[in-house]
């Protein structure tokens, strides 16, 4: 696909993993197992075309809610991931990025997280976010909570707030907004991902779950978005 028909910034929510598993007699985490791999190859096919920001929903505020066998499973693969990506991606012009409050999460993890981004940042390729213990809902809070400080602190006042203003204090301030969302799986839900960014983002809702996911099927979800007609809104 021509560089000009490709989004800038696309935004995954990677669904369906559970249902995968179930559908094959597997324990939950199988199904982690599997998507995590796919990740890996969906990030690399993205950042061989050309895509410049990609951000993947991995983990929201309410998984917690998940049994604790599941969460524990997925904080093993997460190390694992985290672990491998220091290894594999090593010669990849991939910047990682890590949105969300990671300081929820244990501290092994988040030290790898640490030094994940701080080996990947003065790459110069794909920017690729990955939202961990992340929600819509929180970020929008967390912008809010900085711009009241600046406020209290004299270093804005209420005028000063603008879009931009609660935009730049966001986890993804100073990146593109998403043009194109994709929710495979069949579920047609924001789920709480990128609220703010997405307000005139593309989405493509698919039935097909994640572990199933290939880079054909984002090659027709791209085709999809190249043959829309983005207004803005306008005529």
């Amino acid at each position: 696909m021509e560089q000009q028909y490709l989004p800038k910034h696309l935004g995954i929510i990677m669904d369906g993993n559970g249902r995968w598993a179930k559908k094959r007699g597997l324990p939950r985490s199988a199904g982690h197992t599997v998507g995590a791999a796919v990740f890996k190859t969906i990030t690399r096919y993205c950042s061989s075309i050309g895509i410049e920001y990609l951000t993947v929903y991995a983990f929201s505020t309410e998984n917690w809610r998940r049994p604790k066998e599941e969460i524990g499973a997925l904080m093993k693969l997460f190390k694992q991931y985290l672990e491998d990506a220091l290894r594999d991606f090593l010669n990849e012009n991939i910047k990682v990025r890590f949105i969300g409050d990671v300081s929820a999460f244990p501290p092994e993890l988040q030290k790898l997280i640490r030094e994940t981004e701080k080996v990947s940042e003065e790459r110069t390729g794909m920017v690729l976010n990955i939202a961990m213990n992340y929600g819509g809902r929180a970020e929008i809070v967390h912008a809010a909570r900085m711009l009241a400080e600046d406020v209290q602190k004299g270093k804005l006042s209420p005028e000063q707030i603008s879009e931009a203003a609660v935009a730049e204090r966001l986890y993804t301030g100073g990146q593109p907004d998403p043009d194109l969302i994709i929710r495979p799986s069949g579920e047609s839900r924001i789920s709480n991902f990128l609220l703010w960014q997405s307000a005139y983002a593309e989405y493509v809702v698919m039935d097909i779950l994640w572990p199933d996911f290939k880079p054909r099927d984002l090659d027709r979800a791209l085709n999809e978005y190249a043959s829309r007609n983005r207004r803005f809104g306008g005529v």
